[in-house]
């Protein structure tokens, strides 16, 4: 072979290396969240930094629209499939109207999974729930219902009425009212859009219609804290209590002033890191997602798919005022 010939072959050599160890130190995930700008997910992204580094091979891409609609998280999905990301995780704004753009992504060969808010089975491999969908409707009745013992109105301030967690965690909480919470009555269900403004004017008009209402229960970050302001506002601290999904760091000033009894929700770090570990090794390690598949989260344990290619990790964590200072300096 002429030194020509051996110089040229080495090059070639020396180029597929690189290519392929700069492949394999950038496995890009996109963390596709239903908005930016809320604390939730920010933390989850926290999490899914975590993972990345434990994981050593991996970008993280952390992305999604202004406003929580799924227009534009279509958009959002078109990009990243133009970037050629290895995996798109997403909590979705809408169940099905991703499903086109999801299914085309895996097309292209991209890893999809859905946490947080799911994606119907046709355009996602797998989806990682935060808790069991029962337990979650069942808790935010509970925490409501605790506090008060005669009963009373309650009203439910959701985020879109497109939200497959929300809209599944409010079915759940309906059907097991008659049988545990008799004494409360569910008068209305309103959605703020996870957007802070119209939150705020969903829970004046909820108070305006509603003159008995008891409680108003929000299993969505933006929306409890909108609701606790406005009763905080309007003077109403121990007439009606706030309580719902609420990061601890958000809401710890409404336990404190009383415009809130108490809360819950999961560790959101948890959860974006284990939505990471599951799309890399979907897409690096080549796990199938499958029913009765048994699959890592890291540290956070395994979680194990169900008929429809689900799994739910812990159930719902309470806070009130014996608690809260401590996690509002963890998330």
């Amino acid at each position: 072979m002429s030194f020509l010939k051996k110089l040229m072959v080495t090059a070639a050599f020396s180029a597929a290396v690189f290519v392929n160890a700069a492949y394999a130190e950038n496995v890009k995930i996109a963390l596709v969240v239903k908005s930016l700008g809320n604390g939730f997910f920010d933390a989850a992204n926290k999490g899914a930094e975590e993972a990345a580094k434990e994981l050593g091979d991996v970008d993280i891409i952390y992305t999604g629209p202004t406003k929580a609609t799924a227009e534009a998280q279509i958009e959002v999905v078109n990009s990243l499939i133009a970037q050629k990301v290895n995996a798109i995780a997403i909590s979705a704004n809408d169940a099905d109207a991703l499903v086109p753009v999801l299914k085309k992504a895996m097309e292209r060969g991209i890893t999809v999974i859905s946490w947080d808010s799911g994606v119907a089975k046709e355009g996602r491999q797998l989806h990682l729930n935060p808790s069991d969908t029962g337990l979650i409707g069942e808790t935010i009745i509970k925490l409501a219902a605790d506090y008060l013992p005669e009963g009373g109105d309650v009203a439910i301030l959701s985020a879109s009425s497109t939200a497959t967690n929300q809209n599944a965690w409010i079915d759940a909480a309906k059907k097991i009212l008659p049988e545990k919470f008799p004494k409360i009555k569910l008068v209305a269900t309103v959605y703020g859009d996870d957007d802070s403004a119209k939150s705020t004017d969903e829970a004046k008009g909820l108070l305006k219609s509603y003159p008995n209402l008891k409680a108003i229960i929000a299993p969505t970050t933006v929306g409890v804290v909108a609701a606790a302001q406005v009763v905080t506002d309007e003077n109403l601290i121990g007439k009606v209590n706030v309580t719902g999904l609420a990061l601890p760091s958000e809401f710890k000033k409404f336990i404190d002033n009383g415009a809130s009894q108490a809360v819950a929700l999961w560790n959101p770090i948890d959860l974006g890191y284990s939505a990471v570990y599951l799309a890399h090794d979907l897409a690096v390690k080549k796990e199938e997602a499958k029913p009765g598949a048994t699959l890592s989260i890291g540290r956070v344990g395994k979680v194990t798919l169900d008929d429809t290619n689900s799994a739910a990790m812990a159930p719902p964590f309470q806070f009130d005022k014996t608690n809260i200072e401590k996690f509002s300096k963890i998330y």
